[in-house]
Order: structure tokens, then sequence, then C-alpha cells
């Protein structure tokens, strides 16, 4: 570029000298200056298009840039909604299906989201979203579609504690729905449920729905409990050691109903 200009301010200082004369013999030495110029003016020619070229090309690839910026926004903002509305999607399903277990009970009832649960580990239970506002009293039933859940122990303003079937705590009526054989449902704290007070006798094998019986004054009469994961007659004892595993996931538990009424000769037996 510097020999260029050298070349120019050469080439112009040589016009000045010769001034306008049109005659060949003037023009002649101006011509031969400026045929090897030549080259290196379309050089220079050819540099200055490409950087124009080069500008052209980075401003259109930051508008392509920016573009694509804006439209990775636009579709995270798409699955961001697609998601919510799939989560909508769920817990109305969930609801409708409570409504549909709420009509078969023919019963006064309040349906609860699950907000929370026992954070120390030394009880199992969850936190509710609904409360005396709502007609929650303790000692009410908590059912989910799955099952039965547990009863409401504490209640405040607009949320519940309720207590698990699965607490070593909690104990409830229940009867084998294929030999009707009765005993208690309790929950064990290694985790799971246990059916106390079954005679040795009695006909009960793995596969047996456990169903509540209705005689403990909370829970309505055939309501799932769990399902029979262990018969055995180990020990001295009078009674049959069985394991029950339950209907509900309390982990994956997330909306439940509180039966608010119980109507009278209400009974929903469970098909298994």
């Amino acid at each position: 570029m510097l020999l260029t200009t050298a070349l120019l301010l050469l080439f112009a200082l040589h016009l000045l000298s010769t001034g306008v004369r049109t005659d060949a013999r003037a023009n002649k030495p101006s011509l031969v200056l400026m045929e090897a110029l030549r080259p290196l003016l379309t050089v220079e020619s050819q540099m200055a298009d490409e950087s124009s070229d080069f500008l052209h090309n980075y401003f259109d690839l930051v508008g392509v840039r920016q573009e694509n910026l804006h439209l990775k926004q636009q579709l995270a903002q798409l699955e961001s909604q697609q998601r919510r509305m799939a989560e909508m999607e769920t817990e109305n399903r969930h609801l409708a299906d409570l409504l549909e277990l709420h009509n078969a009970l023919e019963t006064s009832a309040v349906a609860a989201n699950v907000i929370g649960s026992d954070a120390t580990g030394l009880s199992q239970t969850l936190i509710i979203s609904a409360g005396d506002r709502q007609g929650l009293k303790r000692g009410m039933a908590a059912i989910s579609i799955d099952g039965v859940v547990g009863k409401v122990i504490a209640v405040s303003h607009d949320v519940a504690r309720v207590l698990l079937i699965s607490d070593h705590n909690s104990a409830l009526d229940a009867f084998d729905q294929r030999s009707r054989a009765r005993g208690i449902v309790a929950g064990v704290i290694e985790d799971g449920l246990t059916m106390k007070y079954v005679d040795r006798s009695e006909d009960i094998k793995p596969g047996d729905m456990i169903v509540t019986s209705g005689m403990d004054g909370i829970f309505t009469r055939g309501l799932l409990v769990g399902a029979v994961a262990r018969v055995s007659q180990e020990g001295p004892g009078l009674f049959l050691n069985i394991e029950v595993k339950p209907a509900v996931n309390f982990r994956e538990l997330e909306q439940v109903m509180i039966l608010t009424a119980r109507a009278a000769g209400a009974s929903v037996e469970s098909n298994g």
C-alpha cells in the first residue's frame, strides 16, 4: 500500500509538471507510468472489493447469529409452555380420577395437593394444601385413586398433616378380600406394612388383596390397602406373619382426597 501511494504521488507530480497538454509527447510518459501502475492498481482494487465483501459478510453473519439467538429463545419459550401444558394435563387427569372416585364413594370429600413431607425421617407424614377452612378435621381419612393413604393428624387454616399407613404408629382394621380373614394393618419401622392378629388357621396367600373393613370408624369399607407380599408361620406365636405391599406409592403421591363425611352404608369393593 505504501509503495502504491508513493507511485501515485509521483504520477500526480508528473501530471502537474506536464500540465494538461494533449500532444502525444506530453502524454507518452504519463501513459507509460499508468501502464506500469496498472497491476498495482488492479491488486489494490481487488483488495478493496475483498474488504468490502468481508465487511458485508461479517455484518450478515452478525445478523444471522442474532436471528439464531432469537429463534433459540423462542424455541425455549415454546418448550417451556409445552412442559407446563403437559403438567397441567397430567394434574387435570389426576383430579378427574379423584372426582370419579369421589362420585363412586358417594360421600363428601375435599381434594388437595401434596406440598411437603416429613423431613426428619422420624415419622412418615405428608403436608397437604387444605385445612379447616376447607372443612378438614383430625381423624379424617386420606385416600388416592390407588388406595388408602392415611389419616389427618393435624390441621391449620389452609394446610394439614397426614399420617401415612406405612408409619409404625398407624393401624387400621382390614380383611383379606378373598378369604375374608380380618386383621390389623400397621406400618413397620423398616418400611412397608404388616397385617397383625391373623390366626394361623386362616387361608392367606401372596397376591391376595387387603381392603379396609370399615370397623375402625375412619375408613370406608372396601378401600384398597395393598396386596399380600409374603406369608409365613415362623416363630411360636398364634398368628401368621403377613407382609403387605401398599397399593399407594407414597413417594410419588401428588394429590389426595380427604373424606370429610361418610355416607351411610357406603361400600366400594376393590376388584383387585
